[in-house]
């Protein structure tokens, strides 16, 4: 299979060794639900992908994650989702969202179990806890987490919880995550992987009435502030040493290839996280979610 070639002869920016999954991964890994077919997973892999976000229902990304599987199994790592937003998970939908996801896949062990959504009302129960270990203790699973946009919760459970992972949302107009969980990773050392890079793409449209400094190194331009590129935005999680894995969910084959190609150019220099930071914060001023 033909590998990515790289530009950048720091492998610690474009490959990460997943915590407690103990595989080494490209850092850019791959939500399969927002429009991709089955020929662009495939291409994928081509470029390098090796961490994926899979449910069932991500069905143009299963024929070929169970070749990928079959076929090189120590090169992939599947983030297996069980539940959906707003749901309530139970220990016994724990251990069926596991079963099913190794039936489907047709693998001995799942790398990740992620135990759906973990928001400020969702119950992490002990017996839910307990399934979890019970799965890690029978070889059915290599690692348990969890996606939360709670950061106060989730900082808690990064310091004592059973969770090996953590799917939170960090980027230039939500870098929150820098005072709420990174500070706690050092004690259990769980892999994080970062998503909404472009925050719903609200980070990639321009801005009027604002004033940024040019680009560093760039000559002026006409006062307009561009918005940021989607490689940029990936370059700005990426550059955290906090980050093991940024998720990217493209719509077309070609916004995946910009997007990877954002590892090549390597990490941002202190002067464009800086310049990228202080248009998150413009894009937070004006641009506001009723959930965040």
């Amino acid at each position: 299979m033909q590998v990515m070639s790289r530009t950048h002869e720091d492998s610690s920016f474009t490959h990460t060794e997943l915590p407690h999954v103990e595989k080494r991964v490209l850092r850019i890994g791959v939500a399969g639900n927002y429009g991709l077919q089955t020929n662009d997973i495939f291409h994928a892999a081509e470029r390098g992908v090796g961490y994926w976000l899979w449910s069932p229902h991500f069905k143009k990304v299963t024929p070929a994650l169970k070749e990928f599987l079959h076929r090189e199994r120590e090169r992939h790592v599947v983030a297996a989702y069980t539940g959906t937003y707003g749901t309530v998970i139970t220990a016994g939908q724990v251990r069926k969202g596991a079963e099913k996801a190794l039936r489907i896949l047709g693998v001995d062990q799942i790398d990740i179990l992620m135990l759906g959504w973990l928001g400020r009302t969702s119950r992490f129960t002990q017996r839910i806890q307990d399934e979890a270990v019970r799965l890690k203790d029978e070889g059915k699973v290599k690692a348990t987490g969890t996606s939360i946009h709670d950061r106060i919760r989730a900082g808690k459970l990064v310091l004592d919880s059973v969770l090996d992972a953590f799917m939170i949302r960090y980027n230039a107009k939500h870098p929150g995550a820098e005072q709420d969980i990174f500070p706690h990773l050092e004690s259990r050392r769980p892999a994080v992987v970062a998503y909404t890079a472009t925050s719903w793409r609200q980070l990639l449209k321009p801005l009027s009435g604002i004033e940024m400094p040019p680009w560093p190194g760039a000559a002026a331009g006409d006062g307009t502030p561009p918005p940021l590129s989607g490689p940029l935005c990936y370059r700005f999680c990426l550059t955290s040493p906090h980050v093991n894995v940024v998720l990217t969910g493209p719509r077309l084959r070609s916004q995946l290839d910009e997007n990877l190609d954002a590892l090549d150019a390597g990490p941002l220099s202190r002067e464009e996280e800086a310049w990228v930071r202080e248009y998150g914060r413009h894009v937070k001023a004006r641009k506001r979610l009723p959930y965040v």
